[in-house]
C-alpha cells in the first residue's frame, strides 16, 4: 500500500508543478522542476513490485525479473538528476537567461545519452551518474540556502537529493559485487528509503506553493475583524476580487484595509497633532489599531502612520495592524465617522 500511496503523492506534486507553469510563464528552470518531478513519480511507479512485474512482462516471453522494470527506474533518476542540473545550472553566476536555453539542450542531450548507455550496457553505469549529477545539484544547492519559503524548500529537495546519492551509491556497489537482484513481484533493495527520498522531494519541489497558501489562510484569519470593521465603513472598498484563489484574495483583503485606513484618515492629509510615528512597529501598530477600532478616540493618525514603515511589507504591516486591533480590549461604542 505504502508503494502505491507515495506514487501517487509524487503525482500530485508533479501536477501542483504542472498547474504552476501554467499560472506563470513557463521558464526553463520551472518546465525542468516539472520533468524532474515527473520522472521521481515515474520511478516511484515502476518501482511498485506488481507494476515491476507488469512490465518485465510486457514481451509475450517475458523477461527476466527487474531486466527492464529496473531499466525504467534507472532511466526515471537518470531523467530526475539530469533536469535538475538544468535548474542547478540557472543558479550559477556564470549563467545568464540568455544561455540557459541553450546550456539546458545540452544537458538534457547529455541526460539522454546516460540513460540510453545505463539501459544498453550497465545500470552501474546509470548508478554512477546519478550519484556524480545529484553531488553537483546538492552542492548548488547548499550555495544558494536562505531562511526563506525558496530557500526552505531547496533545503528539502536538496536533502532527498542527497539520500538518492547514498542510495545511487548502493547500487553502485551491489553492482560491483554482484549482488542478487529482488525476486519478481518483490520490492527492491532499501525500498522505504527510496520512498522517503521521493517524498522529500516531491515535497521539496512544492514546498513554496504550500507555505505561500497557508500563509494567506493565516493572514485571512488574522485580519478577519479589522477587514469586517473597515469594509463596513467604507464599502467603496471592495470591488470586484482579482482572483478566487486563497494568495489573490489575501491580497485584496489587504489593499482593501489599507484603502479603508487612508479614507478615513482623510485621504492623504497629514495632521500636526498626529505627530511622527515611531520607528517601533510594535508602538505605531498599536496606535494605527486603536484608531481604527474608535476613529473618534483619543488616538490621533494621519497618512504617515498608515504607511508600511521602512524595512516591511505591506501585508506585513497589515498583519501587525489587524493583530493589535484583536488585543485591544472591547469599549463602549463609540459614533464612527459616515462612509465616505
Amino acid at each position: 500500500m505504502t508503494f502505491w500511496l507515495t506514487a501517487l503523492l509524487v503525482w500530485v506534486a508533479a501536477g501542483a508543478r504542472v498547474g504552476r507553469v501554467l499560472v506563470k510563464p513557463a521558464t526553463t528552470a520551472r518546465v525542468a522542476i516539472v520533468v524532474a518531478v515527473a520522472a521521481v513519480a515515474l520511478a516511484c511507479t515502476a518501482a511498485i513490485p506488481d507494476v515491476g512485474l507488469a512490465i518485465d512482462n510486457l514481451l509475450p516471453g517475458g523477461l527476466p525479473g527487474g531486466l527492464l522494470s529496473e531499466g525504467v527506474v534507472v532511466g526515471a533518476w537518470l531523467l530526475f538528476v539530469t533536469a535538475t542540473s538544468v535548474v542547478a545550472s540557472a543558479a550559477w553566476p556564470v549563467v545568464s537567461r540568455r544561455n540557459l536555453r541553450q546550456i539546458a539542450w545540452g544537458v538534457y542531450g547529455l541526460g539522454v545519452l546516460a540513460i540510453v548507455a545505463a539501459v544498453l550496457w550497465s545500470f552501474t553505469l546509470g548508478w554512477a551518474v546519478v550519484a556524480a549529477a545529484g553531488i553537483f545539484i546538492v552542492v548548488t544547492g547548499l550555495r544558494n540556502l536562505s531562511w526563506t519559503a525558496l530557500g526552505r524548500g531547496i533545503a528539502i529537495y536538496i536533502a532527498g537529493t542527497a539520500l538518492v546519492i547514498g542510495l545511487a551509491a548502493g547500487q553502485i556497489q551491489r553492482g560491483l559485487t554482484d549482488a542478487p537482484g529482488a525476486e519478481p513481484g518483490k520490492p527492491t533493495w532499501a525500498w522505504p528509503l527510496w520512498q522517503v527520498a521521493a517524498l522529500l522531494i516531491a515535497f521539496g519541489a512544492v514546498w513554496i506553493v504550500v507555505e505561500m497558501w497557508l500563509r494567506a489562510r493565516l493572514l485571512l484569519r488574522r485580519v478577519q475583524s479589522l477587514h469586517k470593521v473597515m469594509v463596513k465603513r467604507f464599502p467603496e472598498v471592495v470591488q470586484e476580487e482579482t482572483g478566487t484563489s486563497t494568495q489573490l484574495k489575501a491580497s485584496d483583503r489587504v489593499a482593501q484595509i489599507m484603502d479603508a485606513l487612508y479614507l478615513q484618515s482623510g485621504g492623504g492629509v497629514e495632521i500636526a497633532a498626529a505627530g511622527d510615528p515611531p520607528a517601533a512597529i510594535g508602538r505605531r501598530a498599536e496606535r494605527v489599531a486603536e484608531w481604527a477600532k474608535h476613529p473618534l478616540g483619543p488616538a490621533v493618525v494621519d497618512a504617515r502612520w498608515i504607511a508600511p514603515p521602512e524595512g516591511i511589507s505591506p501585508r506585513g504591516w497589515v498583519r501587525a495592524i489587524a493583530q493589535a486591533f484583536d488585543a485591544l480590549p472591547e469599549q463602549a461604542a463609540q459614533p464612527e465617522p459616515a462612509a465616505r
